[in-house]
């Protein structure tokens, strides 16, 4: 398959998280090793990749309105191929809808076959028919795939795939499967290899992150891999995304060592009414929750902390939501993924009866999200004046005369200083807190130990 690309291009699509982003990584790995070219124009695109999310109904509709936006060029140049990839491919009824409304898409599989990729576009290039291939069911981890990593500052680093919680109102388990882990030894080689390479930051991935281990037969967790990520040179290591169910005392006890683990902790807790989450089936209650929250702070007392939140979960009540409020207020996380909630076909929660109207839903999400905003702008205060370590991503969205960059504990720091400094960590004082970021000034190492 390697010379099948030569003079050609590809574009890759990529909606939704942070495992699509490594999905997309992969894809884009293998489609180098045959020859393509990346762009980022339609028009010179030959090979058209949508890598989907399902987790939410816009995420859907986002993808179906692109792929009606993609049939002009189809028609315009139809040796085009057109694929859809990812999570909404591991639906039946989105694959169904694609083959009976959307016959200009030539390509589809799903999220355990993208090693199949090269195979799977040869017979699209050659064949007539829309090639489809969606595996229901997850094979072997497929360790050494090319990767063609985005940047070389930051880079994400799957430690496994799938997750066994089935929270009521998830898609995930359908279409990622069950948990499976990687060997440590396996990814501690990515990790020495990416710190080689001069990277600065590494996120370790999993739907479900601290199950790592779980379904390894000798007795190993994410406490025990993060332990030895610890001992390797490279800056700063995340891991997102954890449930509560699951962070133990072990990996505490690792994360309060600091160093390179950094201090920011993202623990979902999805609602503050314990009723909605024994709905929801995740399985704790809100004063497990807070119980965990304060063993955390308690070890890392400068931790950051950040969550996702559902408001207008079927049955929710005016009161179970202001449990959420008071739970936001309690905990004061420093910032948060908040949502209304949204059926996903196929779920038990679909089954329930969506009672909360819409208008409730909205106005729900906007006092939260006002409550959350405010908390943030107040932990952001204690910031002004202060010094920060920043690694340099690049130019700021809204401005390329400012750089952007993160702290430790996640904050979005907007400065100026020389394009020389992107990738790198840098020190900046605080002149402006504000509610989503910080904006300063870079400062010189003298100046941080003064």
């Amino acid at each position: 398959m390697k010379g099948i690309g030569a003079g050609k291009k590809f574009l890759i699509r990529t909606y939704g998280c942070q495992m699509n982003t490594h999905d997309s990584e992969n894809m884009a790995g293998l489609l180098l090793e045959m020859g393509f070219e990346s762009t980022e124009v339609s028009e010179e695109a030959d090979v058209i990749l949508l890598n989907t999310c399902a987790i939410r109904e816009n995420a859907e509709n986002k993808v179906f309105g692109e792929i009606g936006n993609l049939k002009p060029l189809k028609l315009e140049r139809p040796e085009l191929i057109i694929g859809v990839c990812g999570c909404m491919s591991q639906e039946e009824n989105v694959v169904n809808r694609i083959m009976q409304k959307h016959q200009h898409i030539d390509l589809i599989f799903g999220t355990h076959n993208i090693h199949r990729l090269p195979h799977l576009l040869h017979d699209a290039i050659l064949g007539k028919e829309m090639v489809i291939e969606v595996w229901s069911k997850e094979g072997d981890i497929v360790e050494n795939m090319p990767r063609a990593r985005q940047g070389k500052t930051q880079a994400w680093v799957n430690i496994m795939y799938g997750c066994d919680k089935f929270c009521t109102y998830c898609i995930v388990p359908y279409t990622r499967g069950k948990e499976r882990s990687r060997l440590p030894e396996d990814i501690i080689a990515e990790v020495r290899d990416l710190a080689r390479q001069g990277y600065k930051e590494i996120t370790l991935l999993g739907q479900n992150v601290n199950a790592y281990g779980k379904d390894l037969d000798f007795e190993y967790g994410l406490g025990q891999l993060m332990d030895e990520i610890h001992k390797i040179d490279i800056p700063r290591v995340r891991f997102t995304t954890s449930h509560p169910r699951d962070f133990d005392d072990h990996l505490i006890q690792v994360l309060s060592k600091g160093g390179n683990l950094v201090e920011h902790i993202h623990l979902p807790v999805q609602h503050g009414s314990s009723a909605i989450l024994k709905l929801m089936a995740r399985k704790y209650t809100r004063q497990q929750y807070l119980d965990l929250a304060h063993k955390i702070k308690m070890a890392i007392p400068n931790a950051s902390f950040t969550t996702d939140l559902i408001v207008g979960f079927p049955n929710e009540t005016e009161e179970q939501f202001e449990e959420t409020l008071s739970l936001v207020r309690e905990i004061e996380f420093d910032s948060a993924y908040t949502y209304i909630y949204s059926p996903r076909e196929g779920t038990p929660a679909a089954k329930m009866k969506d009672n909360v109207p819409m208008e409730v839903k909205r106005e729900r999400l906007a006092r939260l999200n006002a409550l959350v905003n405010e908390i943030s702008a107040k932990k952001n205060v204690a910031y002004q004046d202060k010094i920060v370590e920043v690694l340099v991503e690049g130019e700021s969205k809204k401005n390329p005369d400012v750089l952007a960059g993160r702290t430790r504990t996640n904050r979005l720091v907007n400065f100026t200083g020389p394009k020389s400094v992107i990738g790198e960590i840098v020190y900046v004082k605080v002149t402006e807190a504000k509610t989503w970021s910080l904006s300063g000034e870079m400062v010189e190492m003298a100046e941080v130990q003064s």
